[in-house]
């Protein structure tokens, strides 16, 4: 068993890479448990954020590190909130008011104008300085609902639609949530990836 550091203080996020990973031959250690606080995401893209995050992380308990970066991008405002997506509304972590705060942006955009999709990216670590990072990223295409449905899930789950199931995110099956969403697919590749390196 490879013990790793994940690179996250979400609650949400540890879960799904807690069921994601489970038979992976990795012991994912969330980093509160290892005392360390969040890094500060002050990069422009989703894989430097996952880079930084990951490198902090890995600097301060010498374990490799696995972190991820990722955001709803909605066509109708040209990719926000993208980046912003934990701290759309000001506050990072507040769910209901970027839910509020996107769903006001759109009301007066119709249903076939409000294409979105997650996107994720997810970089491992062998080391801080490891200057070959394993980096995989996933998509999941949708829209954006006029309304939240369902309870499940976190963050922008209640709005988003996922038109191959006709429903919420937050109305899926955390298993099959877990596979086919953008977190689930970069994961996937990674794992592929994995199988050909030793950590």
């Amino acid at each position: 068993m490879t013990r790793l550091v994940l690179a996250s203080g979400n609650c949400g996020k540890l879960a799904e890479f807690a069921e994601l990973l489970a038979g992976s031959g990795l012991e994912c250690v969330p980093q509160q448990a290892l005392g360390v606080d969040d890094a500060e995401e002050t990069a422009s893209t989703f894989v430097e954020n996952a880079l930084l995050k990951a490198r902090h992380a890995a600097r301060l308990t010498g374990l490799p590190a696995l972190a991820d970066d990722s955001g709803l991008c909605v066509d109708a405002l040209a990719g926000a909130p993208g980046l912003l997506s934990a701290r759309y509304a000001g506050t990072h972590g507040d769910s209901a008011a970027n839910i509020a705060k996107l769903l006001d942006a759109l009301r007066d955009v119709p249903d076939e104008s409000r294409g979105a999709h997650f996107y994720a990216v997810i970089v491992l670590l062998r080391h801080a300085d490891d200057p070959q990072p394993l980096i995989a990223e996933g998509r999941w295409a949708g829209r954006v609902l006029q309304a939240p449905q369902g309870d499940g899930g976190f963050g922008y789950d209640p709005i988003f639609f996922d038109p191959a199931h006709a429903c919420s995110a937050a109305q899926l099956p955390p298993p099959l949530k877990n596979r086919i969403s953008h977190r689930g697919q970069a994961l996937a590749a990674l794992r592929q990836q994995l199988c050909s390196i030793r950590l």
